[in-house]
C-alpha cells in the first residue's frame, strides 16, 4: 500500500467531526460561543452583537449572583485575603476553606469536601471511593464530568458499562448478574438531569439500596442544589434522607451563586481518605478567597429562613411554564417541575433555524444539538430563574409555538416526525 494512501477515519475521528461541524454551524449562525457585552449584568436580559435579549440560558435557577450579602461577601474576603491564596490544599489553605466547610456540613448534616470543580470533585472521589474488585454502572445520561471520571477507573481494568436512562428494571437485572463476581456495585447517576430536567427514581433506588447490600449510589446533583431541599441541600436529599450507601456531590456554579463542588459522605473515614488520595486535592490549586466568601455567605443564606422564599418564587414560574407550554401544545419532553426544560424538535436544522428566529424576535435560549443529546433529538433546552417575569415566559412560548411550524417547513420536517424522534 502506498504511504500516501487515504486511511479510512476512525469512529472517533468522525464523532469529532461532527463534533466540530455542529459547532461551527452554531457558531457562524450566532447561536452559541456568543460574547456578552455587558457592562453589568442585570439577571434578566443579556447585550449580543449590540442588541438586549431576554436571556432563557442561564442555570442561576434563583438569580442570587447579585445578591447583597453574597456580593459583600466576595468584597470582604478579597479585601482580607487578596485575589489568590496560591497553594495546594495539600500543604496550607486559608481559614475561609475549615469555614466555608463547617457551614456546608451545617447544611448537608454530613462530612463534606470542597473541590474547585464538580468536576475536579469527581475525578478525586470516583478513582478512590471505587475498588479493583468493585464494578460501575452508568446511567446513559449521567453527566460528562462523572463519564469522564469513569474513564480513570476502566483504565485500572475495572468493569465499566452502561445502561439505559432511568430504567431500574435492567438495573436491577445488571446487579443480579453481577453481584457474585464483584464486591461492591456502584450506579452512578444525576439527581437532576442536565438535558431533559428529569429526575432520578429515588424510591426505586432506595428500595434497591435496602435489597441488595453490595449496591452503592454515587448521585451528580449538581443541577438540583440551591433550588430544590431543606436549606438547598438539592432533588436527592428533598426526596429521601441520606443512605449510608449514598455519595453524593452538590454543585455551587449554578442555583448556589458560587463556584466548586461539595463532595458529601456518609462518614469521616471515607472524607479523610479521599481528601489524602484524591488526585485533584494533592495537585490541583484552591478555591480562590473571592469565591471562598461567595461560598460562605451564600451557604449562611440558605441556611436561613430566605431561601424558601426565593425557591418559591421560582416553583411559581416552573409551574407557569409547563402549564402554558402545555396550552400552546408544545412537544416538552421529560416534563418535571424541575426548572429546566426541553422542547423537542428533532433535526440539528430545525434547531439552527428556531435559535435563529428566537434570537430575532428578542429571546436568547440554549441549543441542545450532537453530542449533548443524540443527533436527531435536537432540542430547545431552556432553563427558567427567578428573573424572569412571567410575560417574559409567556411571551418565549409563544414565539416558539409561532415559529415551529415556518422552522419544521424549512427543513422539510414535522411534529410526526418530532413524535417519532421523541417516541411522543
Amino acid at each position: 500500500m502506498s504511504q500516501t494512501t487515504t486511511l479510512t477515519k476512525t469512529r472517533h475521528e468522525q464523532v469529532l467531526d461532527t463534533i466540530d461541524e455542529v459547532t461551527n454551524i452554531s457558531s457562524n449562525l450566532g447561536i452559541a460561543q456568543l460574547e456578552i457585552e455587558d457592562l453589568e449584568i442585570n439577571g434578566r436580559t443579556v447585550r449580543v452583537k449590540g442588541r438586549d435579549v431576554v436571556n432563557f440560558g442561564s442555570c442561576s435557577y434563583l438569580g442570587l449572583e447579585k445578591h447583597p450579602a453574597i456580593v459583600q461577601g466576595v468584597v470582604d474576603a478579597v479585601t482580607r485575603y487578596g485575589s489568590q491564596f496560591s497553594s495546594s490544599r495539600a500543604y496550607a489553605s486559608v481559614t475561609l476553606y475549615s469555614e466555608a466547610e463547617r457551614l456546608l456540613e451545617d447544611m448537608f448534616e454530613r462530612p463534606v469536601l470542597l473541590a474547585p470543580t464538580v468536576t475536579l470533585g469527581h475525578l478525586s472521589n470516583i478513582p478512590v471511593l471505587v475498588g479493583d474488585r468493585d464494578c460501575v454502572i452508568l446511567d446513559l445520561q449521567v453527566h460528562s464530568c462523572v463519564q469522564t471520571a469513569a474513564q480513570l477507573i476502566k483504565a485500572r481494568g475495572i468493569h465499566v458499562e452502561l445502561i439505559r436512562h432511568n430504567r431500574m428494571d435492567i438495573l436491577e437485572e445488571r446487579i443480579n448478574e453481577l453481584k457474585g463476581k464483584y464486591e461492591k456495585i456502584w450506579y452512578m447517576a444525576d439527581g437532576v438531569y442536565s438535558m431533559y430536567g428529569d429526575f432520578l427514581p429515588l424510591n426505586d433506588l432506595y428500595n434497591l439500596l435496602d435489597t441488595y447490600e453490595q449496591f452503592h449510589l454515587y448521585v451528580d446533583d449538581a443541577h438540583g442544589t440551591g433550588w430544590a431541599g431543606k436549606n438547598g441541600t438539592g432533588y436527592v436529599l428533598s426526596q429521601k434522607p441520606f443512605h449510608e450507601r449514598l455519595y453524593l456531590v452538590a454543585g455551587l456554579a449554578k442555583s448556589f451563586a458560587a463556584c466548586g463542588g461539595v463532595l458529601v459522605f456518609p462518614n469521616e473515614r471515607v472524607k479523610r481518605r479521599v481528601r489524602n488520595c484524591g488526585g485533584t486535592f494533592i495537585f490541583s490549586g484552591p478555591i480562590q478567597p473571592p469565591m471562598l466568601g461567595a461560598i460562605i455567605a451564600s451557604t449562611k443564606l440558605h441556611l436561613s429562613p430566605e431561601i424558601k422564599s426565593h425557591q418559591a418564587e421560582l416553583q411559581k414560574r416552573v409551574d407557569y411554564f409547563v402549564e402554558t407550554c402545555k396550552s400552546f401544545k408544545l412537544p416538552l419532553i421529560g416534563e418535571s417541575n424541575s426548572p429546566i426544560f426541553f422542547i423537542g424538535v428533532g433535526k440539528p436544522g430545525v434547531g439552527y433555524n428556531m435559535v435563529t428566529r428566537i434570537m430575532n424576535k428578542g429571546f436568547y435560549i440554549n441549543l441542545s444539538v450532537f453530542p449533548s443529546v443524540p443527533y436527531k433529538n435536537t432540542g430547545l433546552r431552556i432553563p427558567v430563574t427567578t428573573g424572569h417575569s412571567f410575560e417574559d415566559i409567556y411571551n418565549l412560548l409563544a414565539i416558539i409555538a409561532e415559529q415551529l411550524p415556518f422552522a419544521l417547513k424549512d427543513n422539510n420536517s414535522s411534529m410526526e416526525e418530532i413524535n417519532r424522534a421523541f417516541k411522543i
